[in-house]
């Protein structure tokens, strides 16, 4: 008989504002929010908060959501990009965000990320 296991499952409340980690365990920020894809039901991307003091000069960025790993045990994400990569990453300020749910914006974001676009 096969016993049935429960999938991992966790409310955005609890893991907004968790830090976020390239692979080699560089800490690069944290998350700021995740943007849902309200056609295909998906979570489209995670919003990273990077740089700046107590929120001042800080950056954010629209991460694809296949790019990152949740680490359930340090509660954490690691993001699939090193920080180099990330530095020239587009990114916004809080106040001017994109429109997320551009097909050409979304493209070009998971075109630098190396992923193909979730909706295809």
């Amino acid at each position: 008989m096969v016993k049935l296991v429960e999938a991992d499952a966790l409310r955005a409340t609890t893991i907004i504002g968790s830090k976020v980690r390239t692979h080699s365990h560089v800490h690069v920020g944290s998350i700021e929010d995740f943007v849902l894809d309200m056609e295909t039901g998906k979570i489209a991307y995670a919003v990273l908060a990077a740089g700046g003091i107590l929120g001042l000069g800080e950056k954010l960025f629209a991460v694809p959501f296949q790019s990152m790993l949740f680490d359930m045990e340090k509660k954490e994400f690691l993001i699939d990009v090193d920080l180099e990569k990330l530095k020239q990453a587009p990114g916004f300020d809080r106040n001017h965000w994109p429109k997320m749910g551009n097909r050409v914006w979304g493209s070009q974001i998971h075109s630098f990320y190396g992923k193909r676009p979730y909706w295809e």
